[in-house]
């Protein structure tokens, strides 16, 4: 089945890297014009070079209000609609047991992988997709479903936008169709302390499927959630995790 996008228009935080460039790529392979934010312009502008034809770019802070605006404006001007809203970009500043964690790093945390959906959300539903319709899609992760020695305000960030992601599509239908996918371990930079090494090798083997996550993986799920193929999806979080969850408890 070849799954399209022509005519479409997709805005991706935190596009110019990892999980958010694999969206990126098979995206604009797939006929949509896309708009990839980070932070650096100089990652964004070689993000889409290297991608070529259908990425453009508008470098932002997606904490920051006026750089939200900015980018949205942006990708109305520049592309005159917004179809599908990727909600990509996350932070993690803090490793260690939740009751420990400092009120700077856990309100960073909120901030990034929480707040700025919501409020990403809500500006290009008031821009665009109030009168004309679209589809929202937030990445939580497979952390959100479980509890982790190290990564649980991370993680704790992720289950209540699987919450999220549930409150608006219930809000927003039928205009807006609002999803979430919760990857497990992805081969990516932001999350390479998890996996370089040997480490990424014993957590593959303890995977069903036997290996880490490619952020193409990610990247095809989105593309059918995002497409007509599901247009009669919404509310639900897609777990992509190579099988962790229906994987053997082998305790002794």
């Amino acid at each position: 089945m070849d799954v399209r996008l022509d005519g479409k228009v997709a805005l991706v935080t935190g596009g110019s890297r990892g999980i958010g460039r694999g969206i990126a790529e098979v995206f604009a392979a797939s006929g949509a014009e896309v708009m990839i934010t980070s932070r650096s312009e100089e990652s964004c502008a070689a993000t889409a070079r290297e991608i070529g034809e259908g990425v453009h770019y508008e470098a932002g802070h997606i904490g920051r209000d006026e750089d939200a605006d900015r980018v949205i404006e942006a990708t109305m001007d520049r592309l005159g609609r917004i179809d599908v809203l990727i909600n990509n970009a996350a932070t993690n500043p803090y490793a260690g047991r939740t009751i420990e964690v400092d009120r700077q790093r856990w309100d960073k945390t909120f901030e990034i992988n929480l707040t700025a959906p919501m409020f990403w959300t809500q500006r290009v539903w008031t821009r665009w997709m109030k009168e004309n319709g679209g589809s929202v899609i937030n990445l939580s992760s497979v952390g959100g479903l479980a509890t982790n020695p190290i990564l649980g305000v991370y993680d704790v960030t992720k289950a209540a936008l699987i919450h999220l992601t549930k409150q608006l599509a219930a809000e927003l239908a039928p205009q807006v169709r609002v999803n979430a996918l919760a990857p497990g371990l992805v081969k990516t930079d932001f999350a390479k302390v998890l996996w370089e090494g040997e480490k990424g090798d014993i957590v593959a083997e303890a995977y069903p499927l036997k290996r880490l996550g490619e952020p193409k993986d990610v990247a095809h799920a989105a593309l059918f959630l995002a497409a007509d193929t599901g247009r009669w999806i919404t509310g639900q979080t897609w777990a992509l995790e190579g099988g962790a969850l229906c994987a053997f408890n082998r305790v002794a």
